[in-house]
């Protein structure tokens, strides 16, 4: 029943993409560019990488650094990066959006669904980061339309070349055709290594982003994207609540929780993901192999990345340490 129901929305997903796409063209004369294919360039690439076209995706933005990473789910479940995109233009300073009218582009972890692309964008193609999410709402920041989008020109967005959003929109496309019912984009002030916490440490932000590190952290480690809730309005990244109250405001004191680290185990029905705990049989197996699971699921082996590297080391330290029992 469950494959008939998963086979259903990806017929509905594929036919809205299809007449959005049908009734563009018959208006413009031609192809739509949010029906333009993925560069035969990235999809060799994507090929190359052991990746397919139809895989989910996860999105990083790194205001900072002016960078946008798309990842892509590989078959074992571990998403390997796919490429790095120059953002054209974002607008305000390190920190997240406020209210309407500051122009700020937002910060958090944010999810975008098929209803978010905008195949009509004022700014040539565009999707809706969602904001204000939980969180912003909880501190009632206001605002709306917040968009990673092309034009390169920004108010309060993430704006890329008209030719890299007909890229990133139809890797997108083609993950939600795939069946990817939404993705993640964790939107960061900057790259959340220990030089730039500390070079940021006193400002204003910083408790917030201490926060946002641990899910960056999460996802480095694992090339698995982290398990978002929201309490006591802050974020909690893979946490599993003890408690039988599975919804909870963003305002409301948080549940008995664990952290856990997500491991992949091969199923009949292919990869599937489990919680691992400490204390649990496997639990240091599952540590110590973490920094060699990320280095492969990368382009390339960097310092960040490197198996058995003096970082990698004290990541893996530091996360069997942060697992705790709240409450």
């Amino acid at each position: 029943m469950g494959q008939y129901i998963n086979m259903l929305q990806r017929i509905f997903t594929f036919s809205s993409f299809a007449i959005t796409a049908l009734l563009l063209a018959a208006c413009g004369g031609g192809i739509s560019p949010a029906n333009f294919p993925i560069p035969q360039e990235t999809q060799d690439l994507i090929k190359a990488k052991g990746l397919k076209n139809s895989s989910p995706i996860f999105v990083r933005i790194f205001k900072k650094e002016s960078e946008l990473e798309v990842w892509k789910r590989r078959d074992d479940g571990r998403y390997a990066l796919l490429k790095t995109y120059s953002i054209c233009k974002w607008s305000g300073g390190l920190g997240p959006k406020l209210k309407q009218g500051d122009k700020q582009a937002p910060e958090g972890f944010y999810t975008v669904s098929a209803r978010q692309m905008n195949p009509k964008s004022s700014y040539h193609l565009s999707f809706n980061l969602g904001y204000p999410n939980k969180l912003d709402k909880s501190y009632r920041r206001t605002g709306d339309f917040l968009m990673v989008h092309g034009d390169c020109r920004s108010a309060g967005c993430y704006a890329m070349t008209d030719v890299l959003i007909e890229e990133i929109y139809a890797l997108a496309r083609e993950a939600f055709v795939g069946g990817q019912s939404k993705f993640q984009v964790h939107a960061m002030p900057f790259r959340m290594t220990k030089r730039n916490m500390k070079k940021y440490a006193k400002g204003r932000w910083s408790k917030f982003w201490v926060d946002l590190k641990r899910g960056y952290d999460a996802f480095e480690m694992t090339a698995i994207p982290p398990k978002i809730d929201v309490c006591e309005r802050r974020y909690l990244v893979n946490a599993a609540f003890s408690s039988k109250k599975t919804r909870f405001g963003a305002k409301e004191i948080c549940p008995p929780y664990r952290t856990f680290v997500p491991e992949i185990v091969e199923t009949a029905r292919g990869p599937k993901i489990i919680q691992a705990f400490a204390g649990t049989p496997d639990y240091d197996r599952i540590i110590s192999n973490l920094a060699a699971h990320t280095s492969r699921a990368t382009s390339a082996p960097t310092s960040r990345h490197a198996v058995n590297s003096p970082l990698a080391t004290r990541q893996s330290i530091a996360l069997r340490n942060s697992i705790r029992v709240s409450r």
